[in-house]
């Protein structure tokens, strides 16, 4: 969603980087066009006319002007500075003895519903027992939407239906939470389709009843300028500890995650990250920056690797490629592994130098590539995919058309594996026998 946004602000560090010494002058030129990109994102005014000030201030001081690489100090400047407008790194607090009340408000369409079975799936995944809680009882199919995800999921929903008022369903939940030991009860409350006096006096009764101690906004990142409002709304009426932005997968511009933690102190807990169940990551400031600069955020997708991957399976098939035994089944193998991450563009985008590829790296570019090798190796036979060497001119025509693509395409592919085969050679030769001795 901070395409566009990190696209601009690259293009103006790369007008400074072909300067040699910084006047005033370029400094003043190159924040005007940051104001720009950032009120084209949807940053709210307010801030972006704060963030511009502080930049400027650090940027004609002596901290540039003498520096010997003026264009990079700006950009660490910058950086410095988003991270300060995107606050800390703050974790949900379950301080305390149990059980721990989490309260999950926000309007209808934001999210809510979902993000409580994907927080409840993340906090179990760090040794918490959860509690659903179907507290939105003027809509019906929210309550069979948790109780359906809770299924999926093997967590417990606590829903009385929709004749009990909310606020006695969440003190009734937290009671079964006290007798049955669960030690965090996820209050999934109504939203609105806008903000009104009788929807917040219900969730003032409820953080009455339960005493959360966490009160977590569920904004839609997509809503813009809006869910700045919304946000400085819920905190005034229920006190806000946090926010949780979704739909960060999205096409927004990217603005509402900038906005929302400045105009309300708040910190940002989490984002939605994809549908997936799974798709909910802590929010880390430092990363989300490098990432809007195009810097990458290798830490974000070392820690998808280590969570999804199966690091037995990672060990085996390194000490088979090292070893030479790689063949096309186990390269199919680790295809579908490396989807679980999510998209390929997404991924690419956390490794530093390759946010300038973005053009060629759509979702729908990289998808159709990986869904055309996955259908040329399953249009082979057992023999074929263990030895590719066999495949001559007719096993190809015959891959080609089983699998709907070209023999050019199936060429291409045996070509890569190939090239892939003798970079290994040429890893476990001299030098790289200690690279071999990892796996033995």
């Amino acid at each position: 969603m901070f395409e566009s946004l990190s696209d601009k602000l690259q293009g103006v560090f790369k007008k400074l980087a072909n300067r040699g010494k910084l006047s005033e002058g370029d400094v003043d030129a190159a924040l005007r066009e940051v104001r720009l990109a950032l009120l084209e994102a949807d940053v709210h005014y307010k801030v972006t006319k704060d963030f511009v000030a502080r930049v400027r201030e650090r940027a004609v001081g002596v901290e540039v002007m003498r520096s010997l690489t003026p264009a990079q100090r700006v950009i660490k400047i910058v950086n410095e500075e988003l991270i300060t407008t995107l606050g800390v790194s703050a974790k949900i607090d379950l301080s305390g003895s149990p059980p721990h009340v989490v309260m999950l408000v926000g309007l209808q369409g934001s999210g809510k519903t979902t993000t409580a079975a994907k927080l409840a799936l993340t906090l179990r995944q760090s040794g918490q027992r959860p509690l659903l809680v179907a507290a939105d009882t003027r809509r019906p199919a929210a309550i069979t939407q948790l109780e359906v995800l809770g299924q999926q999921l093997d967590i417990p929903v606590h829903s009385e239906g929709t004749k009990v008022p909310p606020p006695t369903i969440c003190a009734n939940a937290l009671k079964r939470a006290d007798e049955t030991a669960y030690s965090v009860v996820i209050l999934d409350t109504a939203g609105r389709l806008h903000i009104n006096d009788q929807l917040m006096a219900e969730l003032e009764k409820i953080k009455r009843k339960t005493s959360p101690q966490e009160v977590l906004l569920v904004a839609d990142a997509m809503t813009g300028q809006d869910a700045v409002r919304v946000a400085a709304e819920f905190n005034r009426r229920v006190g806000l500890t946090g926010l949780i932005l979704t739909k960060i997968d999205g096409d927004a511009r990217g603005g509402a995650a900038i906005s929302i933690r400045a105009v309300t102190g708040v910190p940002i807990k989490y984002l939605g990250v994809g549908e997936k169940l799974d798709a909910l990551e802590s929010f880390h400031p430092d990363r989300l920056a490098s990432r809007i600069l195009g810097m990458g955020d290798v830490l974000t997708l070392i820690e998808k690797a280590e969570a999804t991957l199966d690091q037995e399976q990672a060990m085996a098939m390194g000490k088979k490629l090292i070893q030479g035994e790689f063949d096309l089944a186990d390269f199919l193998g680790q295809l579908h592994e490396v989807k679980k991450l999510g998209p390929l563009s997404q991924l690419l985008e956390m490794v530093p130098g390759f946010s300038q590829f973005k053009t060629e790296l759509t979702p729908e570019l990289t998808d159709r590539q990986m869904k055309m090798v996955e259908a040329i190796i399953n249009s082979m036979t057992v023999d074929e995919r263990r030895n590719p060497r066999i495949i001559n001119a007719s096993r190809k025509r015959r891959i080609s058309r089983g699998s709907g693509t070209t023999v050019q395409d199936v060429n291409m592919l045996l070509g890569q594996f190939r090239q892939m085969q003798r970079m290994m050679k040429q890893l476990t030769s001299g030098r790289g026998r200690g690279l071999l001795s990892m796996f033995r």
